[in-house]
């Protein structure tokens, strides 16, 4: 008899629900953490004494049935506001939008928003059902398959005729052509382009899933507006945990996984267990990867047990990760030109060529001139995550290559950090003078530190030949893999990454039935 029902490799976010779910089912489940803590990029990190923030640093579109199912209220994660998104501008001109409300623009500018959030939601709306669903196999026409399928034509055909052709028209847009439609503003055009790009190889004029993106951003409660949880993004992860150890899941951490152990004979493979890196073996009925796919199939598995084929789909998966973090303890709130608070997510993209050129950098394997980012300063609103009177400053710095010309090390990434914080002081001109310690981490280091492919948030690619029935590839697309027993949990699955939890609900639906 095996030792457990289920046992999942990795205590991320996505992890934790699949256990949550699976425990409550009445299985025994495992899960095995490598690191000291559970909660993936989401886990707390101490950066410099008494300063802390997570790799993701903020919450936007986390499903409220996950939460609701799990009781997590019951299990101490608090109410959390959200919190505006302010677009900067060096005049303190800024863009801010709150709860649906636009402020900054002009007139013209203000109207349009009112006409382009309409059909945004609406069109995120005709999606909203299909993120928490497994699709459809490609080639398969069962009952199940067929109603899914019939789901996505019924939503379509309700919007209307009109919206229906505007749907498919601006579904494949790239951003650049659908902010240009609508706004004249170009810090607003950055503002709301910034959620179709952030944490992907995508730039304003790349023809493929950027608004895609955006419409999975805004089929959430928050309707895309972003919130840090009381306690942090941390916050959210011990509730999950508790969760799932109420529910009788086992979290066991500082125990990394070095194999999946295959069993072949003449019926074929079967997974059967895993092997740690201590040589310890565990064994189970199931095995579930919260890893990401390439970390799966080409590590823990191993090429000789899969498919020449699927071996190569899986190596081609686009993995490099563009966005680094930047960590700053500071001795007092910064001061932000123009804002009495900097309370909210701020962006700093001055206007989409902005955004393009810090790509085009990218792309050949250097760093922008002039970094776009994203900031947070989630000490205003969780004064627990720094010393009293002191604070934390986040940024996620978009379009910093994984694979740097020449090669990372202390002086290139240096430079960079401080290419980066010479930015913020246009905006924020106090702020070196505040720092008290600074810490930039590249994709690379976020590979090394999270064991995550290519430093990628979410775990590969969000694109169209690797979302919905293709991701990460098919034979994989529906949370199970060509190997019996070996399941797959994490944002390398449908729908993709932020911190959602919906992949980790939909392995856990799909491995119930």
């Amino acid at each position: 008899m095996a030792s457990y029902d289920s046992i999942i490799i990795g205590a991320g976010h996505n992890g934790l629900v699949c256990a949550a779910y699976l425990a409550r089912s009445g299985q025994r489940v495992l899960v095995l953490e490598a690191a000291d803590e559970p909660g993936g990029l989401g886990a707390d990190r101490e950066f410099h004494p008494g300063f802390h923030t997570p790799i993701a640093h903020s919450v936007s579109h986390f499903s409220q049935k996950i939460a609701n199912d799990l009781k997590l209220t019951a299990h101490g994660l608090g109410a959390a506001k959200p919190v505006p998104t302010v677009g900067l501008n060096t005049t303190g001109a800024h863009i801010i939008l709150q709860e649906g409300s636009l402020s900054g623009a002009g007139t013209d500018d203000t109207r349009a928003y009112r006409e382009y959030s309409r059909l945004m939601l609406r069109f995120a709306d005709v999606l909203k059902p299909f993120w928490q669903k497994t699709m459809p196999r490609i080639g398969m026409n069962n009952f199940s398959d067929l109603a899914t399928f019939a789901h996505i034509g019924i939503n379509l055909r309700r919007i209307g005729k009109k919206d229906m052709q505007e749907f498919l028209r601006v579904a494949s847009l790239p951003v650049r052509d659908l902010m240009d439609e609508y706004f004249d503003n170009d810090i607003l055009k950055t503002t709301l382009g910034w959620d179709g790009l952030i944490g992907a190889k995508l730039a304003p004029r790349s023809p493929n899933s950027a608004v895609l993106a955006m419409l999975y951003r805004l089929a959430g409660e928050s309707r895309g507006a972003h919130t840090i949880p009381v306690g942090g993004v941390n916050g959210l992860i011990d509730a999950l945990s508790k969760s799932a150890m109420a529910s009788g899941a086992e979290i066991r951490c500082s125990a990394e996984v070095g194999h999946i152990l295959i069993d072949g004979n003449a019926d074929g493979l079967t997974a059967k267990g895993v092997r740690l890196a201590n040589g310890d073996t565990v064994t189970a009925d199931r095995v579930i990867s919260a890893a990401d796919p390439q970390r799966t199939f080409l590590d823990l598995v191993g090429v000789e047990y899969l498919d020449i084929g699927f071996t190569n789909r899986i190596r081609r998966l686009r993995c490099d990760g563009y966005v680094a973090k930047l960590h700053l303890a500071l001795d007092s709130a910064p001061e932000f030109e123009g804002l009495q608070q900097a309370n909210g997510r701020m962006i700093i993209a001055p206007d989409l060529d902005a955004i393009e050129f810090a790509f085009d950098h990218s792309k050949y394997g250097e760093c922008p001139d002039s970094p776009v980012m994203e900031i947070v300063v989630p000490s205003i609103n969780e004064p627990s995550v720094a010393p009293d009177g002191k604070h934390v400053l986040s940024a996620h710095v978009m379009y910093v290559p994984y694979q740097l010309k020449g090669g990372w090390n202390p002086t290139a990434r240096d430079r960079v950090c401080e290419r980066t914080i010479d930015t913020i002081a246009r905006y924020a001109p106090g702020i070196r003078e505040q720092i008290v310690h600074q810490e930039f981490l590249t994709p690379a280091d976020l590979e090394r530190q999270y064991r995550v492919t290519g430093g990628h948030w979410h775990h590969t690619e969000f694109a169209m030949d690797q979302m919905l029935m293709m991701r990460p590839t098919y034979e994989a697309a529906q949370y199970r893999t060509p190997i019996p027993g070996l399941f797959l949990c994490a944002a390398g699955c449908h729908p993709g990454g932020d911190i959602t939890g919906q992949a980790g609900h939909n392995a856990a639906h799909e491995i119930l039935r």
